[in-house]
């Protein structure tokens, strides 16, 4: 609305000035205007005019001034003058005349010639102006009139005004200051939109300067501006430029409303016909080098004409498909249709020659200027306020992507459930601990609750899902409070000490240093986590085991930090004691376990086992009775205990072929000992994992039907320890094998704890003392004690009983005076290979009936 109310006001003003330019010609002492003949006739000389003046044709005009339009004849006009003596100025304010002659006749006979036009030097001209003002002087008593002789290529008019010369100067002062403020606007239209244009380099800003310039460019040029100050030595520039100048100011017109409606966009079939008409302006441009002056320029304005329509049907069109821009453009194209038609028109001859008429097309192109300098300026508003509207959305939108993003990182690194820091942030705070410093001693701690899944059984997941939390508010508590502990995260609200690192299990980190100068803080931190929970009237032992990992000496990796707490908090010390640290030689979880349990297993597929054998000597007969066999891995590059390939097989469920491939062999070799007359029975060693299986007695029963004589001869043994793990089932599985007529043998008796009343309800027939009981019996009574018990005991109940890991002949012998009925160890020999026990068997140490040979 401000953008119309501003319209208005300066096309007020505007007439406001042009009425009184047109008014203030009125008000001086212009001298009246004449009644004008005219004659179209050749171009005569100076001795011709009497002549001239005698015919009869001449012709009084119907108009006030002359106008034919585009015809290239030679007019005569014939001017009487009625005024009082004095100086005076003929004015013809049409300044595209290639040729006038001024004859001054005085009773008759010719007092003063000029000639001029644009066809010659400006300088030639009486008066420095660019219309052709001529002076002449007037004595009193003296008959006068004027004769102009007047020729073109252009449009013939030819308004003539007869003027006092002080009264010239005045109305030509105040025309000139209508003038300037036409040209005032347009310069400052062009030098505002080119800042524009330079300041954001858009197209449309060019365009409109370049088309603001051309239609300055073509006013200054019709009204002889530029012949005056530019080359007013070149008439042949002057006119070549006016020819130039109606084609352009179409051309760059059009490229402007390309760029201004964005019809390349909103009207494809719209901007292929303005492009036509482009084409065809360009044409008309390259046209006047080679047309001649008067085709030229009715070829321009035949040109302009259409594509100036054509703009102004283009406006409203795009205005009805709410092309937003479109009504600037159809009311600014509209006055400078309006004024360019009125001034084409006068040219023609269509239209008397008026103030409307002359000066349509300035007041129409300065209206246009200033409207689409509004549209424009608007524009840009919109456009600014359309990117700041764009950028504040764009600004909300990443608002709340950030706060997304953060709403998904905090989920991404806390525990939903406790609401504690998770694994990933438990991970990034050791990360960041052993970066900033790496030569500080941290201690990785991990916490899991062993009776967690009894509870869940008991009293349901929500249910612990709730005693969790419970627990998780109650150990942050408690281990915020240990010395030298580090913060998980600090916000302005809270420090946060504990880690939830899955369902049970929570993680925190400590100064390792500080920490073991303050012993009693870890056992009150201990005692206080192993309370139970009070939770629904009920005293709930979560029975907590920590595991810890100390920094740099167990792992230098976050990683391996945590695996390794995590594999202390499993070992027995943490369920014994409830505390445990990492200790590398008890690790079965270590890249080097892995390694060997891969090599294990394709060893068994090679058969790259092999079983040694060792002997058991009864002291009663002095005789060996029986052999034990023991795996060997002799293709190994560095050696292993046969203790260390069955922990491996346990833990990765290799145990079980491997068991039946050591009952295999031991049958293969026994088979040989048959051949070659040794009636030996021989004990295999069963891991307790065996004993779990529902198809291992099965398949010793099915292994013995093969080898069926050696029935009896293949004896079970079993671990002391190892039956306690699973009681029952060890217990059930033995009593089938014991019923299918396999004997059972318990190992390392007296190396941990079992029940004795458990103990005789085994199926077993004998029972081996542990070699830890049996090395130090020569110098140790309490040793002697144990051991000579333990055989009293196990002969009550019916045991036979042997003693392992015998190492020299003094214990040897004091086992005989104890009553013990086997011995077997290093003393005899150690495990052999079959050739090289078969030689032992034959060739042995020289004991009196040290073995029993059939035949």
């Amino acid at each position: 609305m401000r953008h119309t109310v501003l319209l208005v006001a300066l096309l007020g003003a505007l007439i406001i000035v042009a009425a009184g330019v047109q008014a203030a010609p009125s008000a001086s002492p212009r001298l009246p205007q004449p009644a004008i003949a005219f004659l179209k006739a050749p171009a005569a000389g100076d001795s011709a005019l009497t002549e001239l003046l005698g015919r009869p044709d001449w012709q009084l005009l119907s108009e006030e001034t002359p106008n034919f339009g585009y015809v290239t004849d030679h007019y005569w006009y014939r001017i009487p003058v009625d005024s009082e003596p004095g100086n005076h100025v003929l004015e013809i304010s049409y300044p595209q005349l290639d040729y006038v002659g001024f004859y001054l006749i005085a009773d008759g006979e010719p007092v003063q010639t000029v000639k001029t036009g644009d066809h010659l030097p400006f300088s030639q001209r009486p008066l420095s102006h660019p219309s052709f003002l001529i002076p002449y002087t007037t004595d009193p008593g003296v008959n006068y009139e004027i004769l102009l002789s007047v020729q073109t290529s252009g449009a013939h008019q030819v308004p003539i005004r007869l003027w006092e010369q002080n009264a010239l100067f005045d109305a030509l002062t105040t025309e000139d200051r209508l003038h300037s403020l036409y040209y005032g606007i347009l310069i400052t239209t062009i030098f505002f939109n080119l800042f524009i244009f330079l300041a954001l380099r858009e197209a449309t800003y060019l365009f409109y300067v370049l088309s603001t310039f051309s239609y300055l460019f073509l006013m200054a040029t019709l009204r002889g501006v530029t012949f005056q100050v530019f080359w007013p030595d070149n008439p042949w520039l002057h006119n070549q430029t006016m020819l130039i100048a109606v084609p352009m100011a179409v051309l760059f017109a059009l490229l402007f409303a390309r760029s201004f409606l964005r019809l390349r966009d909103t009207a494809p079939r719209t901007d292929l016909l303005l492009m036509f008409f482009s084409g065809l302006s360009l044409l008309a441009i390259l046209g006047t080098f080679v047309l001649e002056y008067n085709a030229s320029i009715k070829s321009s304005v035949t040109l302009a004409l259409p594509g100036f329509l054509f703009l102004f049907i283009i406006g409203p069109v795009q205005w009805l498909k709410r092309n937003p821009q479109a009504g600037y453009f159809t009311a600014a194209w509209g006055l400078l249709i309006l004024g360019t038609m009125l001034t084409a028109s006068n040219k023609y001859g269509l239209l008397p020659t008026n103030w409307l008429t002359t000066y349509g097309m300035q007041v129409g192109s300065a209206l246009e200027a200033i409207l689409l300098t509004i549209a424009l300026a608007k524009r840009l508003y919109n456009e600014r306020e359309d990117r700041l509207h764009a950028r504040e959305a764009e600004l909300r939108a990443m608002a709340a992507r950030r706060s997304a993003e953060l709403r998904l990182m905090d989920q991404a690194l806390h525990d939903p459930l406790t609401g504690l820091p998770n694994r990933t942030s438990f991970e990034m705070v050791i990360n960041d601990l052993i970066t900033r410093i790496p030569d500080h001693r941290y201690a990785i701690a991990v916490i899991h609750l062993n009776n967690l899944q009894a509870i869940t059984k008991t009293l349901g997941h929500r249910n612990t899902d709730r005693l969790i939390e419970l627990a998780a508010t109650r150990y942050h508590s408690i281990v915020r409070e240990v010395p030298g502990v580090q913060a998980m995260e600090t916000t302005a609200q809270r420090s946060v000490y504990l880690a939830s690192l899955e369902t049970g299990t929570f993680g925190f980190v400590v100064d390792a240093t500080l920490l073991s100068t303050a012993p009693r803080a870890i056992i009150q931190g201990l005692d206080e986590l192993r309370e139970p929970i009070d939770y629904l009237g009920m005293q709930l032992p979560l029975d907590p085991q920590i595991g810890t990992a100390i920094y740099p000496e167990h792992a230098q990796d976050t990683n391996s930090l945590i695996r390794r707490a995590h594999i202390a908090q499993d070992s027995n010390e943490a369920r014994d004691r409830g505390l445990a640290y990492y200790q590398p030689t008890r690790d079965s979880y270590s890249a080097d376990r892995l390694t060997l349990a891969s090599e294990l297993r394709q060893a068994l597929q090679n058969n790259e086992l092999v079983l040694h054998l060792q002997p058991k000597l009864s002291l009663a007969p002095h005789a060996v009775v029986g052999l034990e066999a023991l795996i060997r891995w002799p293709r190994r590059k560095s050696a292993i205990g046969a203790d260390k390939v069955i922990a491996i097989a346990e833990q990765t469920g290799l145990i079980k072929p491997l068991t039946r491939w050591v009952l295999e062999q031991s049958l293969e070799l026994r088979t040989q000992l048959l051949e070659l007359g040794w009636s030996l029975s021989i004990s295999v060693n069963i891991s307790p994992n065996n004993l779990r299986e529902p198809d291992f007695p099965m398949f010793v029963q099915q292994l013995m039907s093969r080898y069926h004589n050696h029935r009896g001869a293949l004896t079970l043994e079993v671990t002391e320890t190892s039956m306690m793990q699973d009681p029952a089932n060890s217990l059930k599985a033995l009593n089938s094998l014991h019923s299918a007529g396999f004997p059972v043998s318990i190992d390392d008796f007296g190396s941990g704890y079992s029940s004795l009343s458990y103990i005789k309800q085994l199926p077993a027939s004998e029972i081996k003392i542990d070699r830890s009981l049996i090395t130090d019996i020569a110098t140790h009574p309490g040793d002697r004690v144990i051991v000579q018990t333990t055989i009293d005991m196990c002969h009550s109940l019916g045991y036979k009983v042997v003693a392992e890991g015998v190492e020299d002949e003094d214990t040897a012998a004091l086992l005989e005076t104890m009553g013990c009925d086997m011995i077997q160890g290093y003393w005899l020999t150690p495990p052999l290979p079959i050739d090289e026990m078969l030689v032992w068997l034959t060739t042995g140490r020289p004991l009196s009936n040290t073995s029993r040979k059939i035949g």
